[in-house]
C-alpha cells in the first residue's frame, strides 16, 4: 500500500499537523490536546471500525508554533485543548505511521472561506517544514457521497469524476495554482464531483505549505465506491 511504502521511507517527522476535511470552524483552531482522543466521526460501518485507536500523543508545543506562524502571517488563530483526532486524521496515519509514536496536532479548515485562503494557510506553515513537521492534507479528490449511494457496486467510475480527477493531476504536475485555485469556474464537473468545497480544501493548504507543486509525487489513484478519487501527492521540496 502507497501510505505504508511512504512512512517506511520518509525521515521521520519531528511532529504532525494534518489539516483535515473533517474539522471546519470559522477561525483557524490548532488543536493543541495532550493526548488527543481518536473520534469515530462516522455511522453505518462495521463494529470494528469503532473499536480502532490511534494513541499518538499530541503536539502542543508544534501547535503553539503553528498558531505563531499563522499570526505573523496576520491571519487570525485559536488554540483548542480537547479537540482530538477525527477519521481524516488517525485513519491516513494508521498506515503512514502504526507506532503511533509521533506527536499529532490539527489545523481546522473555514469552508465559508475560498481556496486561495487555504493557500495562504499552507504558505504561512512553510516554516515547520524547515523544523521537521510532516503537514497533511487530508480529503478527497472527490466527493459527492449523493451520488455515491446511487452508484452500482462494481460499475467503472462516470466521465464526470475521471474527467475532474485527470483535470487535477494535470494541473499539480503544471505547476499551475491559480487554475487550481479558480477550480470552480475552470475545472469539468465540480458541481458533480464536489457540492461544497470542504473535501478539497485539504489540498490547498497542502499546495501552499508546497515549494513547487510540479516536482510532486504522485502516490496511488485509488478509487473507493466507485466515486471517490482518493489520489494522493507526496509534495517534498523545500528551499
Amino acid at each position: 500500500m502507497a501510505w505504508q511504502q511512504l512512512g517506511a521511507q520518509l525521515p521521520k517527522p519531528t511532529a504532525i499537523l494534518v489539516i483535515s476535511a473533517h474539522w471546519e470552524t470559522r477561525t483557524p483552531t490548532v488543536s493543541r490536546a495532550g493526548r488527543p482522543e481518536t473520534i469515530h466521526d462516522f455511522s453505518g460501518f462495521p463494529e470494528a471500525l469503532y473499536k480502532l485507536r490511534y494513541p499518538a500523543p499530541g503536539a502542543p508545543e508544534m501547535a503553539q508554533a503553528a498558531a505563531l506562524a499563522l499570526q505573523q502571517a496576520g491571519i487570525p488563530v485559536q488554540l483548542d485543548n480537547t479537540h482530538g483526532l477525527d477519521h481524516g486524521a488517525w485513519v491516513p496515519l494508521s498506515f503512514l505511521f502504526p507506532q503511533a509514536d509521533i506527536p499529532v496536532a490539527q489545523l481546522s479548515l473555514q469552508p465559508d472561506r475560498n481556496p486561495a485562503w487555504h493557500v495562504a494557510l499552507g504558505r504561512a506553515l512553510r516554516p515547520l517544514r524547515e523544523q521537521g513537521v510532516l503537514i497533511v492534507g487530508s480529503g478527497s479528490i472527490t466527493h459527492n457521497l449523493g451520488a455515491v449511494f446511487k452508484h452500482p457496486q462494481g460499475v467503472p467510475a462516470p466521465n464526470w469524476v475521471t474527467e475532474f480527477r485527470d483535470w487535477v493531476a494535470a494541473k499539480i504536475a503544471a505547476d499551475d495554482l491559480p487554475a487550481l485555485v479558480e477550480y470552480r469556474s475552470r475545472a469539468p464537473c465540480t458541481v458533480q464531483n464536489h457540492p461544497t468545497d470542504e473535501h478539497l480544501l485539504p489540498l490547498f493548504v497542502a499546495l501552499g505549505a508546497a515549494n513547487k507543486i510540479d516536482s510532486a509525487l504522485h502516490l496511488n489513484r485509488v478509487m473507493t465506491y466507485g466515486l471517490l478519487a482518493m489520489d494522493a501527492w507526496l509534495f517534498d521540496t523545500v528551499e
